[in-house]
């Protein structure tokens, strides 16, 4: 599209927001145009998320200076009713969906079609198909939010928007937990909005998708804007957006490591595991699997392939029921049926959902960092504070934790930050094999870069790590050996320098044609 002849929809002007010891955002200014599809990008901690809230009235006019400026008029949201009423509409990272409501009530949350106190069923449920059908889903408006995958519940997010007459979608990182599939679709419609007119701000970490589709990108790093790049008019990669969001060049997306690979350490035998809900529904399938001493494995797979469920069965039976199999470690069997057994006996597992299971958000990251191991800190049941706030700011220095001090909020930090700290409680356990489920999910280059030299030192000190990621390339740069998993069982096994995405790929492909 020519942005030349198009009109600002949205200005914002040198806009500060501050919280305690920290200048969250520093005079920054952002204009996007009507109808087009604007990209926002930074590390974490730049300010990208905290823009949008004061955008949407999540912090509300007073707690922020500067000016927005909506349509040509100045607004001053007080509320996120506010920005709505207007079609500003923020889907976050983490989708506000009710699981046991149906998709129509929850598309109407608060919003239900009702006279005199009484919701009329019809109207609400015509109105949702219509809807599903504008964003590609085939569901019906009474299927359980529960009953549907992420990429189903995304939509779900994007069609409850246009219910409330959208005039500019806000999507901070909606693909972050998607599969390529997912992915691809949800740009696709982004694109098909476009064409409709509808604008979009777009936040996300994965480069390659912003430069599909964005028309323009804001980059802001440290809390100001620090370039502006124009899609339409030059030719833009992602090392020119790296440069811009880091400040310097990043020549490596993945650190180098020489291995040194020893004997195996862990061993997973025959290992079985039926649904957590459905006890005749067999999720894990007979996986083998092996990690030696200083190897980094990967899991690849597609979504559903079931390396969540592999991993937290493996971590005290964190999942599933009927539960068979032996686990191994230095060739001798180790109890792991419940969490404590399994980290007794140094396996440590860092959730993919560090939001929910991986951190006290309400709590500062001294108690985060010492949580899963409390007796290393404490004597005869009493906590030394000192020794606490000792071995917290020392992780806070091992792994550059960027923060006001240890006594902050975990809630405050930036998505890279939050993920140093959970790394920070799994280390503390000193554990012998760590899995990492998606470790970089929702992180941009910069910490990403920081978490693979973490993965590397584990190794380089005679560490096993599993990592299981949804990034295909993530897994050829830091993996000395890839598993494919497919439907609960493990379909293939490569050394990585031989691995290539295609061959990942064929490897699952062959497995639904056995």
């Amino acid at each position: 599209m020519d942005t030349t002849l198009t009109m600002p929809i949205l200005e914002m002007r040198g806009i500060v927001k501050t919280f305690p010891g920290v200048n969250a955002l520093d005079n920054v200014n952002l204009t996007v145009n009507e109808g087009e599809i604007h990209a926002i990008v930074g590390e974490n901690g730049a300010g990208k998320s905290t823009l949008m809230k004061v955008l949407s009235g999540v912090y509300p006019h007073g707690t922020y200076s500067g000016e927005i400026h909506f349509k040509g008029e100045e607004r001053r949201f007080r509320d996120i009713a506010d920005s709505e009423k207007l079609g500003i509409i923020i889907i976050h990272q983490e989708l506000a969906l009710v699981p046991l409501l149906s998709i129509a009530e929850n598309i109407f949350l608060g919003n239900e079609p009702a006279k005199n106190g009484i919701i009329n069923w019809g109207e609400s449920f015509a109105r949702t198909k219509a809807l599903l059908e504008k964003v590609g889903l085939k569901e019906t408006p009474s299927t359980l939010i529960t009953n549907l995958g992420v990429g189903k519940q995304q939509l779900v997010e994007i069609a409850k928007a246009l219910s409330k007459e959208v005039k500019l979608l806000i999507l901070d990182e909606p693909t972050a937990s998607l599969n390529e599939s997912d992915s691809d679709a949800l740009l696709q419609l982004l694109m098909e909005f476009r064409r409709q007119g509808i604008t979009s701000i777009l936040i996300s970490h994965k480069l390659n998708e912003i430069l599909k589709v964005a028309d323009r990108i804001t980059v802001l790093r440290d809390g100001s804007t620090v370039d502006h790049l124009d899609c339409q008019r030059e030719e833009i990669n992602e090392d020119r957006i790296i440069r811009a969001m880091v400040g310097r060049e990043l020549k490596d997306r993945y650190p180098k490591r020489t291995p040194k690979i020893g004997e195996p350490i862990f061993e997973v035998k025959n290992w079985r595991v039926f649904d957590a809900i459905h006890a005749d529904k067999e999720k894990i399938r007979g996986v083998d699997i092996h990690v030696k001493k200083g190897e980094v494995v990967g899991i690849a797979g597609l979504m559903g392939a079931g390396r969540t469920e592999l991993a937290m069965s493996i971590f005290g039976r964190a999942y599933g029921q009927n539960i068979t199999g032996e686990v191994k470690l230095h060739g001798k069997t180790v109890d792991v049926s419940t969490i404590q057994k399994a980290m007794d006996n140094g396996i440590a597992y860092v959730t993919e959902d560090r939001k929910n299971y991986g951190l006290v958000l309400i709590d500062d990251i001294k108690r985060n960092v010492t949580l899963a191991n409390l007796k290393g800190v404490s004597k005869n049941a009493v906590i030394d504070d000192g020794k606490e706030l000792a071995i917290a700011s020392k992780f806070r220095r091992d792994l550059n934790i960027r923060c006001s001090s240890v006594f902050q909020q975990t809630v405050n930090l930036s998505g890279g930050n939050q993920q140093k700290v959970v790394l920070s409680k799994w280390l503390f356990t000193e554990p012998e094999i760590l899995i990492l489920d998606e470790p970089t999910r929702g992180i941009d280059v910069g910490a990403k870069y920081e978490i693979y030299s973490i993965i590397n030192s584990l190794a380089d000190a005679g560490k096993g790590v599993i990592v299981i990621s949804s990034e295909m390339p993530e897994l050829l740069g830091i993996s000395d050996r890839i598993y494919v998993m497919n439907e609960g069982r493990m379909v293939g096994e490569m050394p990585a320098k031989e691995a290539s995405q295609e061959k990942i790929m064929r490897a699952i492909m062959k497995s639904w044609e056995d």
